[in-house]
């Protein structure tokens, strides 16, 4: 700044310096990152190479012997021949099932799978009748995903829109880098979940781990057991009648309703104490620190 002189900067503190200097702002409480879906936007839904399926035409896909590139690109060749269910029999743990799907599609896997399913989708609806590996949904920017049992780590990382699904208990550090949708989690939640989250929901109905919504931005957590610890600037909040509503529907919607109702869940957000922003350019930050 022009008013400092260098003189009076070698005076100063490190903490004095970076004020002096614009490079922390006001704290951003009171504020939401939070953006709402536009219900009159009609445009952009669908890709518009997107194939045309028909729901009621349904195959199957024995999985079995093939690799994850021959039944990832089975699915695709039947889609573009119109099916619009398709069911995966015999997965037997396989890796990389269903990615990158980015239309509609009604997917039903009928096992177990590995790590990383039904990553990238934007558009269709799965059901997984079994259990699933680390990273399931990762980077799901629309549709549906449904695990019937449990999941492994990193449940929705980095998850964009849509609703993420798990009807049993995950590991640690679900919703991860979180951006938008929700995630759905019947039992229990293992440590750092919702780290660094800045956008969208998540339920657990069980209990959570440590450092609970560590560093998070911006979204909401909802908890029905116990918090082990929440993370740093992750605070509690009111859990209002907006809140329940909306808990009710979700829930219900997918059969995860406690018998107890929703009036007993813990409402989690961003303290928003690390909401301070640079005024300086990255250059500018190298020459003062």
């Amino acid at each position: 700044m022009a008013s400092v002189t260098d003189a009076e900067l070698k005076e100063m503190t490190q903490e004095e310096r970076v004020k002096a200097l614009g490079m922390t702002t006001e704290q951003l409480t009171g504020k939401s990152m939070y953006i709402e879906f536009d219900p009159d936007a009609t445009e952009r839904f669908e890709y518009p190479w997107a194939p045309s399926v028909d729901f009621n035409k349904r195959t199957e896909v024995d999985c079995d012997g093939k690799t994850t590139t021959e039944v990832n690109n089975q699915i695709r060749a039947l889609m573009a021949e119109g099916y619009g269910t398709i069911v995966l029999q015999n997965p037997r743990g396989m890796h990389s099932l269903g990615v990158g799907i980015l239309s509609k599609l009604n997917l039903i896997i009928d096992g177990s799978t590995g790590y990383f399913s039904t990553g990238l989708i934007d558009g269709p609806n799965v059901r997984i009748t079994g259990r699933v590996g680390w990273s399931c949904g990762e980077n799901m920017m629309a549709g549906t995903v449904v695990v019937e049992k449990n999941a492994g780590s990193t449940f929705g990382a980095a998850i964009r829109g849509g609703d993420l699904v798990c009807r049993g208990s995950v590991g640690s550090r679900t919703g991860i880098d979180m951006k938008g949708g929700t995630i759905l989690v019947g039992g229990d939640t293992g440590a750092l979940s919702g780290f660094m989250m800045q956008r969208g929901r998540m339920v657990v109905c069980g209990n959570a781990g440590k450092n609970l919504g560590d560093s998070m931005y911006d979204g909401t957590i909802y908890v029905g057991g116990d918090i082990q610890s929440c993370g740093v600037d992750a605070v509690e909040a009111e859990l209002t009648d907006l809140d329940k509503a909306w808990l009710t529907r979700k829930l219900t919607q997918y059969g995860l309703m406690p018998d107890k109702g929703v009036d007993h869940f813990t409402k989690i957000v961003a303290g928003k104490q690390l909401w301070n922003y640079d005024n300086l350019e990255p250059n500018e930050k190298k020459l003062i620190l």
